[in-house]
């Protein structure tokens, strides 16, 4: 590469330097021979250079060129280059570069088959040329502050910074292209232009923009044109705009959001989304939304968001819902219903403040606030919603303090629970025994632990139908617990552990509750309610025993790809002791129950705490034994293809199954505790099971336990009381551009972290819109999960259980009809009822530029159809075009 330097036609001369201009020091022999010779400037210059003259008499010496610099001398140096040659023409001060020639001057970086530079005038032309084929090659490309222009032709002033190009292609902001028959350059940051397009298409031929004959740019603010009309395919749309304005800046800005128009047969014809954008600071926005529908419905949105980068971040969604539905049949025309929602989501940074953390997830609404929107079957069905807020603070890496409130909503039953303040306080396990300076292995009695865990919680369970300010101060109810674990590390001794345990625990309660039996209504009633403070307490003792035995099998041949099976076997046996300390906190109470041998009335022991903030302990003396049995099941394969060590493979296939349970020795009756049993694979890397069961080993009598054994009355084993199993798995194809998945997952990973209301609000976004999510790059995909869930309850009237089972089945998947064609289905199907609840299903198309989906909901809670067309750009993402129809059930 060479290097054009200023006024590189007529290089300076070197400067002198001082020591070459006057000696430093008289020289008294070579003063005296000046004078004889009569050159008296010349002793006046010695005399000049001399330390011996005073500072006031000196004169500054000044470097200075031999002569003066050529006026056409530039401010910086260009550097040039060419494949071809470099041809200088001195007479004309010209220089022409052939050949993937490329020039370069402060930050404009300019490429082309020919480039030349004319001094005189400073200016650069830059023009392409044709192969032997009559193909166009070399076409000039300019690169300044962050702006490429592509054109037939480029006129460059280098002293202006001012330029003309012809037939030109060039990007403005991220995603938005202008093609321009003639543009102006009259600045780094402004561009005039005649005849020019705006599209989003990166072709060279686009299959959409918009015309216009002037227009002007600011680069990465906006641009503005005269009258404007769209094109599709080149074909002009008859549809004039007086003027144009598209913001091409980047970043957040304030602005109106367009609506769509939606149809429905209940709620009519509505406007939904329109709303406005408003940008506050750098750290705060506001996002304002509504729906309005012609027989009278409305509905607002109103979301503020909050982002302090590296410190928190979160958002606040509230909606009100005026729902105005037409009727069928019924007295009232109009079905009215006024329902609202509020979300809160608060997460901070963990560096910010190590030790500090504050999070909330709110998610608080009116019980028939889902049953209303539209397009939505997960959140129609969702009847359990649940909030939280937590505060934490560690002192030291030791001492937690956790200061939170929770909440509960079931919207099918409409009860509520809410529960704050909820305080927990950890305290380090302490070594009493233990030498603050030791040397050598510490004794196995230094290894004494002693902990502290205390809660205190309050709450309080309302019905929002009956719920007033009153009867909840009323109800409210609050309890506390603290437990002083005591544990003791033995060193190992052979295949054995033991590990002996104590630990002390007592819980208080702030009121007390009383049953009695009502034989006129033959029903149980609470009749009373004790305020106070009440405490129970609790001491155990314990020694546990666990050990690991290993065994292999490897006997399977060397032509076998399997080369040996694993079976670990983990047994645990823990001895305790329990003393009855409970039994002041239960009594007896009379059921409506009837033994059908005697046709006695029934009794029950009862405790006064039933429904506090903490579950009392359980009465009676305990002394026996739990126990407990896990299985872990492993395979070691070899490849056949790779002999290397890497083709050998360790493979799970039961990750761990096994049962629980306990024996009481001192127990008068019903030793034996039910029996838990569980279940956990992933079978082939991709399908994860899981399950488990609860077995009561006593027999049953008029739904009723008895004492006896089930064995001994001939109902084998015993009874199952409840149960779940879930199946889930999930495959997908290879992707086409392996290049395209990679770089999208580094775009994924590179995205600063939602909130979960934020994940939540586009997860459901995304199940309203599948088709606008299409990824064409993976041929196909499938997602299955099945669930089964077994549990009984007893009845109010003691009279037996009541058993509930429920069993779905989840899919979702999709798959490439063509290369440009997508379909997918989304389903919930209820297996104990036979009947499908919800089906969606998308279809999409890929038009490079835009997108087409259509969504359909025939089955669930609201039907649903729905038919876009929209740009892929986001600065085009409100110009879509939209047909929505839905109706709710009624």
């Amino acid at each position: 590469m060479d290097t054009i330097k200023p006024g590189f036609l007529q290089p300076r001369a070197p400067f002198r330097k001082d020591k070459d201009t006057v000696p430093s020091r008289l020289d008294s022999s070579r003063l005296d021979s000046l004078l004889k010779a009569g050159d008296t400037a010349g002793a006046n210059l010695l005399r000049l250079g001399s330390d011996t003259i005073p500072d006031s008499l000196r004169r500054q010496v000044v470097d200075t060129p031999d002569y003066k610099i050529s006026k056409d001398t530039m401010e910086a140096a260009i550097d040039y280059k060419a494949s071809d040659s470099v041809v200088m023409d001195i007479p004309t001060k010209n220089i022409t570069l052939y050949n993937k020639a490329n020039a370069k001057y402060k930050d404009a970086d300019l490429t082309a088959y020919k480039i030349e530079y004319d001094q005189q005038r400073n200016l650069v032309t830059a023009t392409p040329t044709k192969d032997t084929a009559g193909t166009v090659i070399g076409m000039p490309k300019m690169v300044q502050a962050e702006n490429t222009m592509t054109s037939d032709t480029i006129l460059y002033n280098i002293k202006s910074q001012k330029g003309l190009t012809q037939h030109t292609y060039t990007t403005a902001g991220s995603d938005m292209f202008v093609h321009a028959e003639k543009m102006k350059k009259i600045s780094p940051e402004e561009y005039y232009a005649y005849r020019g397009i705006f599209t989003t298409c990166n072709l060279d031929t686009p299959h959409f923009a918009f015309r216009t004959n002037k227009m002007k740019l600011i680069n990465k603010k906006f641009a503005i044109t005269g009258p404007i009309h769209p094109e599709f395919e080149g074909v002009p749309i008859p549809i004039y705009i007086p003027f144009g304005f598209f913001p091409i800046s980047t970043g957040r800005h304030s602005g109106l959001l367009p609506p769509q128009f939606t149809t429905s047969d209940q709620a009519g014809i509505g406007l939904e989304g329109l709303g406005y954008y408003k940008v506050i600071n750098d750290y705060f926005d506001v996002t304002l939304r509504t729906n309005l529908y012609s027989y009278g419905g409305w509905n607002i949105y109103v979301t503020p968001t909050y982002r302090k980068r590296y410190r928190y971040s979160g958002q606040l969604n509230f909606a009100l819902q005026n729902t105005r539905l037409l009727t069928s049949s019924g007295k009232d025309e109009y079905t009215n219903s006024r329902t609202w929602s509020l979300n809160w989501g608060h997460t901070v940074d963990a560096k910010a403040r190590p030790g500090t953390n504050f999070s909330a997830n709110v998610n608080v609404m009116s019980t028939k606030y889902n049953s209303y929107l539209p397009n939505n079957p997960t959140a129609n069905y969702n009847n359990q919603l649940g909030s939280s807020i937590t505060y934490s603070k560690t002192w030291d890496g030791k001492y937690n303090l956790t200061v939170g409130a929770t909440h509960s909503q079931n919207n099918q039953s409409k009860q509520i629970q809410v529960s704050l303040p909820n305080l927990a306080f950890t305290a380090p396990t302490i070594y009493p025994l233990q030498k603050k300076d030791f040397v050598g292995t510490p004794k196995w009695y230094e290894k004494l632990g002693v902990g502290l865990t205390t809660n205190i919680s309050g709450g309080v369970t309302f019905y929002d139908s009956a719920a007033n300010f009153k009867k909840i101060i009323d109800t409210f109810q609050w309890g506390a617990q603290n437990s002083v674990p005591i544990s003791l590390a033995l060193p190992l001794k052979g295949p054995i552990q033991v590990t002996p345990g104590m630990s002390f625990a007592n819980k208080i309660f702030s009121r007390r509750l009383i049953q009695v039996y009502d034989s006129a209504k033959n029903k149980v009633d609470t009749v009373t309610i004790q305020k106070g403070i009440y405490s129970m307490e609790n001491v155990s003792f314990s020694l546990s025993l666990s050990t690991a035995i290993f065994g292999t099998f490897q006997n399977f041949g060397k032509k076998s790809s399997l080369m040996g099976i694993r079976h670990v076997i983990r047994p645990t046996v823990s001895f305790s002791y329990t003393p009855d300390l409970a039994r002041s906190g239960y009594y007896d109470l009379k059921t409506p129950w009837t033994d059908s041998s005697t046709h006695e009335t029934g009794m029950t022991r009862e405790t006064f705490y039933k429904g506090a903030t903490y579950s009392p302990f359980g009465e009676g003396v305990f002394g026996g034994i739990s126990f407990g049995l896990d299985n872990h099941i492993e395979i070691k394969t070899r490849s056949k293809k790779d002999t290397s060590d890497a083709g050998i493979k360790k493979i799970t296939i039961i990750d761990g199954f096994g049962f629980n349970g306990s024996y009481n020795y001192l127990a008068d009756s019903m030793k034996l505790s039910p029996i838990t049993f569980y279940f956990r694979s992933t079978l082939l890397q991709k399908i994860n099971i899981t399950g488990g069961a609860t077995l009561n080993p006593y027999a049953d009598s008029a739904g009723r336990p008895t004492k006896y054994y089930a064995w001994t009355r001939g109902q084998s084993i015993g009874r199952i009381t409840g149960g779940n199993l879930a199946i889930s798995t999930s495959f997908k194809s290879k992707p086409k551009d392996d290049k395209l998945e990679k770089d999208k997952q580094a775009l994924e990973k590179d995205q600063i972290p939602m909130t979960m209301e934020e994940q939540q609000a586009q997860l459901n976004y995304i199940r309203q819109n599948p088709g606008q999510f299409a990824d064409f790059n993976i041929p196909w995909s499938l997602n299955l999960s099945f669930s089964l869930n077994y549990s009984t309850t007893r009845r109010a009237d003691y009279s037996g259980y009541d058993k509930t089972i429920s069993s779905s089945i989840n899919w979702s998947g999709d798959f490439n009809l063509t290369e440009k064609w997508k379909i997918g289905l989304t389903g919930y199907y209820d297996v104990k009822y036979a009947k499908m609840q919800t089906l969606t299903a998308s279809i999409s198309r890929d038009m490079h530029c835009w997108q087409m989906s259509i969504n359909v909901t025939p089955v669930g809670y609201n039907h649903f159809f729905s038919f876009t067309i929209s740009p892929k750009s986001g600065i085009l993402q409100d110009l879509k075009i939209n047909r929505t129809k839905y109706f709710y059930a009624q």
